[in-house]
C-alpha cells in the first residue's frame, strides 16, 4: 500500500496530465467562420439562423435562400440531436412557427434526394404523409417544420419557406496554428505551481523518513574566541606559579 505522500504525489501528478490534456483538447477545437455574422456551434459544425424581418414573416424561394448561405451550404440533418438541436434554437431566432429549406435536391441520375454537400442521407423525419415516392422530379426539395421537426417534400420552384439556416464545418486545422494565449499561460502557470507544491511534498516526505536526523547532522560549534589581555596574564601567572 502507497504511503500517504506517495498517494498525494500520484495524484498531483495525474492532476497535471489532465490539465495538459484539457488544453491540447481546447487548443484543437474547432473555430466558426468570422464573416460578422452570428454562428451557433453544435458537434463539429456551425450555424447561422437568417433573421427576418421584426415586424413581419419574410418569405425566401429555393434559389434565394441559396444565394443567403453563398460560400456555405443550405442546413442539412445528419442526426436526431442535430435535428432536434435546430428545432430547440429557433425560437430563439424567430417570434413563430417556420419552415426551413433543407439542402437536399432529387438527382435524376441515382434518382434519389441527395444533400447539396453530397454527403450520404443518413437520417430522414419524413412526415406521416410525406415521403420521397411522392415527389416529382427537378422541382423537389424538403423543407423542415420547425414546429414539429419533420420534414415535408415542396416544390424548389412554386414554394416559399420563411427560415434560412446557413451551415459551415468548423475550422479545426486553423484553430491548431493558433491556439488560445491565455488557455496556454494559465496551462503553464498550472504545471509551475504543480511542480512547485510536489517539490513541498517530496521534501515533508523525505523529512519524515530520516526523522531529524538531516538537521542533527549539522552541530553547532562556536566560533574560536582569543582570550583578552586579563585572561592572557592569569593563564602566564598560572603557569610560572606551577612547581
Amino acid at each position: 500500500m502507497e504511503s500517504p505522500k506517495k498517494e498525494d504525489c500520484s495524484r498531483l501528478l495525474l492532476l497535471c496530465v489532465t490539465v495538459l490534456c484539457l488544453h491540447v483538447q481546447l487548443a484543437v477545437a474547432g473555430e466558426c467562420p468570422a464573416d460578422g455574422r452570428m454562428w451557433v456551434p453544435f458537434g463539429d459544425r456551425c450555424y447561422h439562423f437568417v433573421h427576418g424581418e421584426e415586424d413581419r414573416i419574410k418569405s425566401y424561394t429555393f434559389e434565394s435562400a441559396k444565394t443567403l448561405c453563398k460560400g456555405f451550404e443550405l442546413l442539412t440533418v445528419q442526426s436526431a440531436e442535430e435535428n432536434d438541436f435546430v428545432i430547440k434554437y429557433s425560437p430563439e431566432v424567430w417570434k413563430n412557427n417556420v419552415n426551413v429549406w433543407l439542402g437536399m435536391y432529387y438527382d435524376t441520375t441515382s434518382e434519389n434526394m441527395k444533400w447539396f454537400g453530397e454527403e450520404l442521407i443518413n437520417y430522414t423525419n419524413w412526415e406521416a404523409s410525406t415521403s420521397p415516392s411522392d415527389l416529382v422530379p427537378i422541382d423537389s426539395c424538403v423543407a423542415l417544420h420547425s414546429s414539429t421537426g419533420k420534414w415535408e417534400m415542396v416544390s424548389c420552384l412554386d414554394q416559399v419557406e420563411n427560415g434560412v439556416v446557413c451551415e459551415a464545418a468548423q475550422k479545426a486545422e486553423e484553430a491548431k496554428k493558433k491556439p488560445n494565449a491565455l488557455l496556454s499561460a494559465l496551462v503553464i502557470l498550472s504545471v509551475v505551481v504543480i511542480m512547485g507544491v510536489s517539490a513541498v511534498v517530496w521534501f515533508l516526505h523525505q523529512k519524515h523518513n530520516l526523522g531529524s536526523t538531516v538537521f542533527t547532522a549539522f552541530e553547532y560549534h562556536p566560533p574560536f574566541r582569543v582570550p583578552d589581555a586579563d585572561q592572557s596574564c592569569l593563564v602566564e601567572a598560572e603557569e610560572t606559579d606551577m612547581p
